[in-house]
């Protein structure tokens, strides 16, 4: 899962992206409104944390654009006022979930993986394929009844093929999901973590190459 993350107070937007990397999704981070505009405009987000007051392009404007876009991103609103009228407004102008601040985490976390589930066709809550379990709510994989344990990177690689459904996914769209625009284009990172997610989840393999084209399960 992709996501977003605008809010203007750094330590706070900081903090809220490293937690959700923990949670095994790609996040970027910017500071403004205008900032989160030029994002919005050249990458694919499943969701974004968008803060409402934000300096240079309010949160309202940059809600109301992605609304305007027909985009499927979902849009979770933080705010520091708790008042139901502010709720309401917010979910008014075109967001999909409201937050008040100081909020708890845990709860963020699980916003965002209710919203992001909206974004694609409904898939239950446990993925399961070719014997592989995954609980992304837990961040559990079993294979075969065998737990088991996988880096944030691998984790989120292998929930995204997982969430295709058969489907060919490509590198390209595997960097998208998986890394944040940090990430250089031109590494072998996706090929790498394939590789020991392919060591991890046994014999015999589930994850197939397909030349030329990407992976599947």
């Amino acid at each position: 899962m992709r996501v977003l993350v605008v809010e203007d107070e750094q330590l706070l937007a900081d903090a809220v992206a490293t937690g959700l990397r923990r949670e095994a999704m790609a996040v970027d981070v910017v500071y403004d409104g205008a900032a989160a505009l030029e994002r919005i405009a050249v990458n694919d987000y499943d969701v974004v944390v968008l803060d409402r007051d934000l300096p240079l392009v309010h949160g309202d404007d940059v809600c109301r654009k992605l609304v305007e876009l027909g985009m499927p991103t979902r849009v979770l609103m933080l705010t520091a006022s708790g008042d139901v009228s502010d709720r309401v407004e917010g979910l008014e102008i075109g967001a999909d979930d409201y937050l008040p601040k100081p909020f708890a985490f845990t709860e963020l976390t699980a916003r965002v993986r209710a919203l992001g589930r909206r974004t694609t066709v409904a898939l239950p809550p446990v993925l399961e394929r070719a014997g592989i379990k995954l609980d992304p709510n837990r961040r559990e994989v079993f294979r075969d009844g065998r737990e088991v344990q996988l880096a944030p990177k691998e984790f989120a690689v292998l929930e995204v093929l997982m969430r295709s459904e058969g489907t060919v996914v490509s590198a390209e769209q595997l960097l998208e999901k998986a890394w944040d625009e940090n990430t250089d284009p031109f590494t072998n990172v996706v090929r790498v973590t394939v590789m020991t997610l392919r060591r991890k989840l046994g014999e015999p393999a589930v994850i197939v190459t397909v030349p030329g084209s990407g992976y599947r399960i």
